[in-house]
């Protein structure tokens, strides 16, 4: 146990680079990690052994959406809808001050949605359905599972057995099953039509255009059978009015290598030469344009760079001038999906666009609980085989700092009156990386632009700000933003890591036969960038 409350001290010592102050704790997060630790989430399960703690968390994720959203819930009781789905689904309306909460009128018919969402679960894999979880400028940032194949028709009991290994899961699934579903299954030949219709329609209420497919499979393959396709295959090209995204994405498989290699996820590329990848990388070619990135080198890029590029297209996606939302799906939507789910609601909540009112403690304990925790995923059997992608989606927030992942950049750019020649500061960071070098690296160019401020260490600083000519005051905000949003970061990833290395950290790492703990920890903290590095690039 000293071990434990050494690396957590460890933690806060790092999170103690920027501010000067340990992060401050959501008070709820290390009794939210301890029970996502213990086991899965089920929404069946949430009045049994636990269900206290499990209340809690629920009651809690309703106070912080409450915070700047008016919603309604859709109940999901017992896991009614789907076993593994949170019991209260918040479906965000629209943005609201403390007065307007008084006089919210709810503009959606829940039972209607509900009936839809009924109708529609058949379509995707494990009855992970199509479930609006971000609201930005009006749309809707959505998740569900890709789509099921005829794996399904065989029942969800012997589905779920099938995929996923003979799993005590299929037992658990094999309740889900209702009278409805069974009828709709004995009409094989229209089966299709008939649930992927109800999905289709259930998109479009949601008003979702773009759908992202992050599967490294165009049809998931389980003992010789199909029992998952997804919308880039479907024969019949229900989905064609759609844009359809083909991003493969590695699995949770791949997150053991992760941490095999002490948590580094530089140089770390994914074996695109796999037997089972056949989904090539397909994004219509006008969606790419403006990102200036080589897209052709996709299989090139280690773990970093490909979580950065995808994140920059989402985020590009949800930022644009349309007001169509993001469907964002994998295999089962537990691992990959909320994965991404969670680095757009930090991002976006970094630049002041969601979530306003929440403190860096409040939003991580959000984005762990409601996109992690009671959407299902498995950190139990997860950190059994050392396949890290929960803790990897927060260790990375170091990596998307930057105003590059900023949506404030273009929605400034599109705003900006025109000005008369020469370089501001935004010149300056707009220049391409291998042109302008690290902000923080003592041999690139751009450092020798900030080093004369006393205090420059790749933030915007007074001497920066100066640099903007005169009577731009927009800029001066912009830039001070962009500092915030990195402050930000730090403090949400400061705040995990500290909570995660007392908690699941000691869990996550196989004892050692030597009973070497001291050194498995200072593996561990050196492997999150807690030792070895500069108290800058915490």
């Amino acid at each position: 146990m000293a071990g434990a409350r050494a690396a957590a001290a460890t933690a806060s010592a790092g999170s103690s680079a920027s501010s000067g102050n340990p992060p401050p704790q959501e008070p709820g997060l290390g009794e939210l990690l301890e029970e996502f630790s213990r086991t899965q989430y089920r929404a069946k399960d949430g009045s049994g052994t636990g269900g206290s703690k499990v209340e809690r968390i629920e009651k809690r994720c309703l106070e912080l959406f409450g915070r700047d959203y008016c919603f309604s819930v859709i109940p999901n009781t017992n896991g009614d809808i789907c076993g593994h789905y949170p019991r209260h689904i918040v479906f965000l309306e629209y943005e609201s001050s403390e007065k307007e909460k008084d006089t919210f009128e709810s503009t959606v018919q829940v039972s209607k949605l509900q009936d839809l969402i009924h109708r529609s679960k058949m379509a995707r894999c494990r009855g992970r359905f199509v479930c609006p979880v971000i609201l930005f400028k009006g749309k809707h940032i959505c998740r569900s599972a890709t789509l099921a194949g005829w794996g399904e028709l065989y029942g969800r009991s012997g589905y779920n057995y099938f995929f996923s290994g003979g799993a005590d899961d299929a037992w658990a699934d094999a309740e889900d099953v209702t009278e409805e579903d069974c009828a709709l299954r004995s009409g094989d030949a229209h089966l299709f039509d008939k649930v992927r219709g109800y999905d289709i329609k259930l998109l479009r209420y949601l008003s979702v255009k773009y759908i992202c497919d992050l599967m490294v499979e165009n049809k998931k393959v389980k003992f010789g059978m199909n029992v998952t396709s997804s919308e880039k295959v479907d024969k019949a090209q229900r989905y064609a009015d759609f844009t359809l995204l083909s991003i493969p994405y590695p699995g949770c498989e791949f997150f053991k290598e992760y941490k095999d290699r002490d948590y580094m996820a530089e140089g770390l590329i994914f074996n695109w030469k796999q037997d089972y990848v056949d989904a090539p990388l397909s994004i219509p070619d006008f969606l790419t344009h403006s990102l200036n990135i080589d897209w052709s080198q996709y299989q090139c890029w280690d773990l970093v760079q490909q979580t950065q590029n995808y994140l920059k297209l989402l985020l590009s996606l949800v930022n644009s001038d349309d007001d169509s939302g993001l469907l964002v799906h994998c295999i089962s939507g537990w691992d990959r999906t909320p994965l991404f789910i969670s680095l757009l609601r930090l991002s976006l909540w970094a630049d002041g666009l969601i979530h306003t009112s929440l403190k860096p403690a409040e939003i991580l304990y959000l984005t762990v609980a409601y996109d992690w925790f009671l959407f299902g995923h498995m950190l139990v059997d997860r950190l059994s085989k050392g396949e890290e992608i929960f803790f990897f989606c927060f260790n990375f927030l170091k990596h998307i700092t930057s105003e590059e992942f900023s949506a404030l950049k273009t929605q400034r750019r599109k705003s900006l009156p025109a000005r008369d020649g020469g370089f501001t500061l935004e010149d300056i960071c707009m220049l391409r990386r291998k042109d302008r070098g690290s902000t923080t690296s003592l041999g690139s160019d751009f450092s020798l632009v900030m080093e004369s401020s006393p205090g420059a260490t790749g933030s915007f600083t007074y001497e920066a700000v100066e640099l903007v000519p005169a009577g731009a005051p927009t800029q001066t905000a912009w830039l001070a933003a962009l500092s915030d949003r990195e402050t930000r970061l730090q403090e949400v990833r400061s705040a995990f890591l500290a909570a995660y290395s007392s908690t699941v950290g000691l869990r996550a790492v196989a004892p050692s036969p030597s009973g070497a703990i001291g050194g498995l920890l200072e593996q561990f903290a050196r492997g999150v960038g807690l030792r070895g590095i500069s108290s800058n690039a915490l």
